[in-house]
């Protein structure tokens, strides 16, 4: 462990207040509110005395085009309850649906949430944080052009986006029950990110993130997914996690590292079927701010609404190096907490469908994944040079080389499908002729 991991580090927490007053309906899982709860133990714990605490900025529609397409971008910032239905197949176009309702205050929403993460990444950027907070982001299923898993805006794309500006390298690690899928796709074919997805797999949501799914073109082998059954108890989590942890870092070395804490992977969810406990969840926070790299924070999924609350303020405190009472201090939400009124957890007694041999497996997968790859990727490390430009200059360039490639095979297969419809029609064409003949013959 390094000298600066074990000091004290500076420390930034985004807080908007209207993030609470969100609501995606009555019977819908998702709830704003819980940032509220939230922030509401951290300030009544004290924690906000150790942290540098800023109103995120709220981006505007020209920050979110920089990753999303103008004309979703433009539908969410125009759509609202009242017009929703003339919008009429635009809807179904960015998959507006009852997982992702059209809800009053949408776009304020994700101003908030992704201004929160771009501007912690700003800090980590300008070196006037080592870790920065945003627990209303994290919203890691948004794609380029539609919502997905109550997710609209991908404020991890943009503030990765941001970070590239000044580091060459950027690791993504996601610790939702639920697989990182909007985040993977984005980065995909690029080596210049590396994600690393710890989830659920199989018949869930969003039914991607297999094991052999590892990127393709430069971004071959930096996609890292770890796909895990139900019943994750703490032991098996850190049995698989800090090995692949270790082994990314040593061999990737990334200048900065953006972590997505989804809460539902913690024992009881609403949503989930993992066997965590808060102090487990917890030691995941630990483990990576050890590696005294700028730590960027992110919200993310979690739909039991005490725990959620709960296992935030405990990595709030984590990143201050601050040890917290087990009795809960009194706020306004104190009954959400009972009958406990503590800051932990209890596993269930649920069973563990992970076995020793499967997390082998995957250990020694992902290894082999590794071993492939190149000393420091794609970017060249120029100090005397600016940054900004320069990491700007060569992820276009490499973007631009992927993008010739995939127009080559995209040409490739037009032409061989062209040639195909040709003979096709020529064959046609000559048993027609040979029918026209025989027709004539019989006359």
């Amino acid at each position: 462990m390094s000298t600066s991991a074990t000091s004290k580090k500076k420390v930034v927490y985004y807080y908007d207040k209207e993030i609470g007053n969100f609501y995606y309906g009555q019977s819908h899982p998702m709830k704003p509110h819980r940032i509220r709860m939230t922030h509401s133990l951290i300030t009544n714990y004290g924690l906000f005395k150790k942290m540098e605490v800023y109103k995120p900025y709220r981006l505007d529609e020209r920050d979110m085009t920089l990753f999303h397409a103008d004309d979703y971008c433009h539908f969410l910032k125009t759509v609202s309850c009242e017009n929703e239905m003339h919008w009429g197949s635009d809807l179904e176009k960015f998959n507006i649906d009852v997982d992702c309702p059209v809800f009053d205050g949408v776009y304020r929403f994700c101003q908030i949430s992704s201004g929160g993460s771009v501007g912690g990444a700003y800090k980590l950027n300008h070196r006037l944080s080592d870790i920065a907070i945003n627990w209303a982001g994290g919203l890691h299923h948004a794609k380029k052009s539609e919502a997905s898993g109550f997710c609209y805006i991908n404020d991890i794309v943009l503030s990765i986006l941001e970070l590239l500006k000044f580091h060459n390298r950027v690791l993504y690690v996601d610790i939702d029950i639920h697989h990182g899928d909007g985040v993977e796709e984005a980065f995909y074919t690029t080596d210049r990110v590396m994600t690393c997805s710890f989830h659920k797999y199989g018949d869930f949501f969003p039914g991607t993130g297999a094991i052999e799914d590892c990127g393709v073109f430069d971004g071959k082998y930096y996609a890292i997914n770890v796909p895990l059954n139900e019943g994750m108890n703490d032991e098996s989590y850190e049995y698989v996690f800090k090995p692949v942890l270790k082994k990314i870092v040593d061999y990737y070395q990334p200048g900065a590292i953006v972590m997505q804490l989804g809460a539902d992977s913690l024992a009881g969810d609403r949503l989930g079927c993992f066997n965590l406990t808060i102090a487990g969840h917890g030691e995941c926070v630990n483990y990576v701010k050890s590696f005294g790299l700028p730590l960027l924070l992110l919200g993310g999924g979690g739909y039991t609404l005490r725990n959620v609350a709960r296992c935030w303020t405990y990595e709030t405190s984590i990143c201050c190096n601050t040890m917290l009472k087990n009795k809960l201090p009194y706020t306004e939400y104190y009954e959400y907490f009972a009958p406990s009124y503590t800051l932990s957890s209890h596993p269930t007694n649920m069973v563990n469908l992970n076995t020793t041999n499967d997390l082998q497996r995957i250990l020694q997968t992902v290894d082999g994944y590794l071993k492939q790859l190149r000393h420091a990727p794609s970017v060249q490390m120029h100090p005397d040079a600016n940054r900004n430009e320069y990491a700007t200059h060569a992820g276009n360039q490499a973007l631009q080389q992927q993008i010739t490639r995939a127009n080559r095979i995209i040409e490739s297969a037009i032409k061989k499908e062209l040639r195909r419809n040709q003979h096709r029609d020529e064959q046609i064409q000559s048993s027609n002729s040979d029918e026209a003949a025989a027709g004539n013959n019989n006359k």
